[in-house]
């Protein structure tokens, strides 16, 4: 190989360290990464409360006293997401779950035709009462911790609001809808009013004071235990 050649040779194999040496200095350039301001991750934990405990976390309204105040019209929007897996209709087939006619106050993992999961049948042996309010509410919270192992592939719904407005439109959907429940705060009026007034004691002709048990004055004989 003659001098000439060998330039040649040369020259490509530099040319070539040449080539590579500036593809690493773009690619560092554009795909440089950069240590964060925090390193890790920030876990939200409860603040502790005096004494060391942690501090509970404040409850919010109960799904009673929401729906006294939820929008049926704003739960049919919301029920959106929930058409590709229920029908609403009466008398609608099932899909992927099974139709949502009539479903409060329906006995769980009742309807016809349907092929429950194991879980939800196994929940449903254990539990006396139907699709209440109260467990439909937690239900559609979390459904896979409410009810281990259902095939609902749902997350469920963190808005309290949202989440009434959409049991108040399922509960439109039957031909006699449940009654509402009403919040303890205004039944405890009502029971007040109701409440009978103390007996008086009347005084003797005798002179002595008559007993509340009786109006002649003597106790009354008290009951035989059984």
């Amino acid at each position: 190989m003659d001098s000439f050649e060998l330039n040649k040779v040369i020259g490509a194999f530099l040319a070539v360290v040449f080539v590579m040496f500036s593809v690493t200095l773009v690619s560092g350039t554009i795909f440089s990464s950069h240590a964060p301001e925090t390193a890790g991750y920030a876990i939200e934990v409860a603040e502790a409360a005096p004494g060391g405990a942690a501090a509970p976390a404040e409850a919010g309204p109960s799904i009673i006293e929401l729906l006294a105040t939820a929008d049926a019209d704003a739960g049919k929007s919301a029920f959106r997401p929930c058409a590709a897996c229920h029908t609403a209709e009466k008398g609608g087939p099932n899909r992927v779950g099974p139709n949502l006619w009539g479903v409060i106050n329906r006995p769980i993992a009742s309807h016809e035709g349907f092929s429950y999961s194991a879980g939800m049948r196994e929940f449903s042996q254990g539990s006396s009462v139907a699709w209440d309010f109260e467990h439909i509410s937690q239900f559609l919270k979390a459904p896979r911790s409410y009810v281990s192992g259902t095939s609902m592939a749902f997350a469920g719904i963190k808005n309290p609001q949202q989440e009434a407005n959409l049991i108040a439109y399922l509960r439109t959907l039957s031909d006699d809808p449940a009654p509402l429940p009403q919040p303890a705060a205004a039944q405890e009026p009502a029971a007040e009013e109701g409440a009978a007034e103390p007996a008086q004691s009347t005084p003797a002709t005798d002179g002595t004071e008559a007993s509340p048990e009786t109006d002649a004055g003597t106790p009354a004989e008290a009951p035989a235990q059984e």
